[in-house]
């Protein structure tokens, strides 16, 4: 599955690097986002796949219509699918721009592929297996996060969103922290957790369960973790809508983040 997946990835980074070269049209959906052709493109390569590789299992994408919550509430195993995630860092060229799969069981992500395509990179955790790595010119490099230091904390944060409430809770955190912070587009912020190279992402403001639900597979393999700011786990799939509410991804689940989450 892991090999199938990434040669998915790898596929649909190949259509997105095709467009990314031309000068491509934007056009806008209804909740104001971007679209390009490259998600478009990539979107039929990775759902064509996956019903090939996965026959029987569901998938759900950003770019389609998803199916009531009454249908897919029963669902115990699924796909979740963001074809493009980072659609404004592509339009601008920053590279910084993922593509994202994920496999959803019983509320949870147990396994997700992230590509980079820019960079080449691809991203895999395997819950089930706790087993994570990155595949690099061929080369799979196995990730680790890392623990906790006293007195320091490094926070990746959108490049795009996060206004007052985030401001308050860094001036807030920068209280028992020195705070690093390391700004990054996309789904890219929890695999730098993954990769051992920051230690928190606050995310207060709006996402959608596609734009992390891999990446949150590749953080929870890599021994970190993703919580809401009442210290609970994330799950998916539990409402109508696919908006998630606040949360914080962490690196060292073993420190005590309680006394430490926003309010």
């Amino acid at each position: 599955m892991q090999d199938a997946l990434i040669q998915l990835a790898a596929a649909a980074g190949r259509e997105i690097l095709d467009v990314y070269d031309t000068a491509f049209d934007v056009t806008t959906k209804d909740d104001a986002s971007p679209l390009t052709e490259a998600d478009l493109r990539a979107h039929r390569v990775i759902v064509d796949g996956l019903h090939e590789l996965t026959p029987d299992v569901p998938v759900i994408s950003e770019e389609a219509e998803p199916p009531p919550f009454e249908e897919r509430r029963h669902w115990q195993r699924y796909w979740l699918v963001d074809p493009l995630d980072g659609t404004k860092e592509f339009v601008s060229r920053n590279g910084e721009f993922t593509v994202n799969i994920a496999l959803i069981e019983a509320g949870e992500p147990v396994l997700g592929v992230v590509g980079v395509p820019v960079r080449g990179h691809i991203y895999v955790g395997d819950c089930r297996a706790n087993e994570a790595f990155r595949m690099k010119e061929g080369r799979r490099e196995p990730l680790r996060t890392r623990a906790m230091e006293a007195g320091a904390v490094t926070v990746v944060a959108s490049r795009r969103h996060g206004g007052d409430r985030l401001a308050g809770y860094l001036d807030t955190l920068a209280k028992s922290f020195e705070i690093a912070p390391r700004p990054v587009g996309s789904s890219l912020k929890f695999c730098l957790l993954a990769e051992g190279e920051a230690d928190l992402y606050p995310r207060l403001g709006p996402t959608s369960e596609w734009d992390i639900a891999a990446a949150h597979a590749v953080l929870q393999a890599a021994g970190g973790t993703v919580m809401l700011t009442d210290g609970a786990p994330l799950r998916y799939n539990a409402k109508a809508s696919f908006l998630n509410p606040d949360f914080v991804a962490v690196a060292d689940p073993g420190f005590d983040w309680r006394d430490h989450l926003p309010r």
